[in-house]
């Protein structure tokens, strides 16, 4: 198994992120994540299989972290934010009856607050789907910034009575997508600034962090 559980400050920590573009020099030198591949599917499925294997061994994590990329029209680009919250855009039942993005018959919220325990890092309202956003596509999305798998990775750990919180750098957003290097030009500048999130997680954790939603 390539990730690893980190401690830090003595919690156990497991990192999960989609792909390995995200994952710079400077995170290397920090983590080893779970990579998970890229959507809500694959995010959710090897989230799920990283718990259950750690359950099993008797050693599951006391908190999981998302993080990676992130797009967005109104926050700045290259800055890295605390997940509020995460809600999901995909789904919609509501021809039967059932509220925009609940999935049916399960008892979650259309939004779910997410611990926010990193003080020096912003928050903001995150939309997970499986699509990539761009142009007018953000009028229709209520929240701040968008991405492909971090309300998979909770319910995941909703299954394991986990708690997640989640780490953002935006990548794009401020132009439309044309191709791959328009998504990947700010991915070395996120690396440095996640790794720096990291190192303040830890200290958050040192000083009595909860990581009850915020």
């Amino acid at each position: 198994m390539e990730h690893a559980v980190e401690t830090l400050s003595g919690r156990r920590i497991l990192f999960v992120m989609a792909a390995r573009a995200e994952y710079g020099e400077k995170l290397r030198a920090r983590i080893r994540p779970v990579m998970t591949g890229v959507g809500p599917i694959e995010a959710a499925l090897n989230t799920g299989i990283a718990l259950k294997v750690l359950e099993a061994a008797g050693e599951p994590p006391d908190l999981v972290v998302s993080l990676g990329s992130a797009g967005s029209r109104v926050l700045e680009q290259g800055e890295v934010y605390q997940v509020a919250s995460v809600s999901w855009r995909d789904i919609d039942a509501s021809p039967l009856g059932f509220t925009k993005g609940v999935t049916p018959f399960l008892d979650h919220p259309v939004e779910t607050p997410l611990p926010i325990p990193v003080d020096g890092v912003p928050a903001a309202r995150l939309s997970t789907g499986s699509d990539i956003v761009t142009g007018i596509r953000y009028d229709a999305i209520d929240a701040e910034m968008v991405d492909m798998e971090t309300f998979a990775v909770l319910r995941a750990c909703q299954r394991f009575a986990v708690p997640l919180i989640g780490l953002r750098g935006i990548s794009d957003g401020a132009a439309d997508l044309h191709h791959y290097d328009d998504w990947a030009t700010l991915l070395h500048v996120i690396d440095a600034r996640l790794a720096a999130a990291i190192d303040r997680l830890e200290a958050a954790i040192a000083a009595g962090a909860s990581f009850s939603p915020g």
